[in-house]
């Protein structure tokens, strides 16, 4: 049996190779400036599912649900490495458990219900101002000298889980960001970021798989909106190429590494934005 029967072979080894370089990409990234991989994937699991045809409708849905999926074993294996340093903040990750979940839960629902336009639309909208924070904000920018406690703390818990289930993305997107805004250490915001991404990724994969479980139009062999196929080639690399990163982050220029990046991003996105509103 075919695993794309409706795909021309030519198409499917673009699929293919749209995954890989994708996970690749996603992975040096995630190693290199700090940031959740999804924010690479997503846009670019969109224009290559679009290549095999998969319909607009639950196009952005599978592109969600699959870099989520791809994320669960990056963020395990990644805090895991933070924690023997001992660099990951626990005391938050246990405050921030209970209200991430419950925005997770709540985002992967809304992103269930609401349609592919709108996925691609709060997608594009939430990160183009994230590209221009990522190019231009000095290190030192900050909007408080700690988190917040009480109510607020947990609304910020919230709304970085519901977002990210939306969207895709892990916790370094909105997590690291956030942080360091609030005078949290770079490095420890990193490491305690990455156990965000192990808070939304698995409740949100799970989510996604069923809130798309008699969805029409799904590739095939997905479960959901889950793409097997897609977190099967993408989770491996995804990994392997984020220790490059690290590595790279040592030797090279990280300011003009992020700018070139935020460009990447802000073009993704307003090409994303056109489509929507074209």
């Amino acid at each position: 049996m075919d695993l794309f029967p409706a795909v021309a072979p030519g198409e499917l080894w673009t699929f293919i190779a749209g995954l890989l370089l994708a996970g690749l990409a996603a992975g040096v990234i995630a190693g290199l400036l700090g940031v959740g991989g999804g924010i690479v994937l997503v846009p670019v699991l969109y224009h290559t599912l679009a290549g095999i045809g998969v319909g607009e409708e639950v196009r952005m849905h599978v592109a969600v649900a699959t870099s989520l999926a791809t994320i669960m074993p990056t963020s395990i294996s990644s805090v895991l490495a933070h924690d023997r340093r001992g660099a990951v903040d626990r005391d938050l990750l246990k405050r921030w458990m209970l209200p991430m979940g419950a925005g997770v839960l709540a985002g992967s629902a809304l992103a269930g219900l609401a349609s592919g336009w709108f996925l691609t639309l709060l997608f594009a909208v939430v990160a183009l101002p994230l590209s221009i924070h990522m190019g231009f904000a000095r290190e030192g920018w900050r909007l408080a000298d700690a988190l917040p406690r009480g109510p607020a703390s947990y609304g910020i818990a919230a709304s970085i889980g519901g977002l990210s289930a939306m969207m895709g993305v892990g916790g370094g997107t909105f997590g690291t960001i956030t942080m360091t805004l609030c005078g949290v250490p770079i490095h420890r915001a990193i490491a305690t970021s990455a156990g965000f991404g192990v808070l939304i990724s698995i409740p949100g994969t799970v989510g996604l798989a069923i809130a798309g479980w008699n969805a029409a139009g799904l590739p095939p062999y997905s479960l959901g909106y889950v793409s097997l196929i897609g977190f099967a080639l993408l989770a491996p690399v995804t990994a392997l190429a984020a220790p490059l990163g690290a590595h790279l982050a040592h030797a090279t220029d990280r300011v003009k590494l992020k700018r070139i990046f935020a460009a990447f991003i802000a073009l993704t996105a307003l090409r994303m934005l056109w489509e929507v509103i074209s």
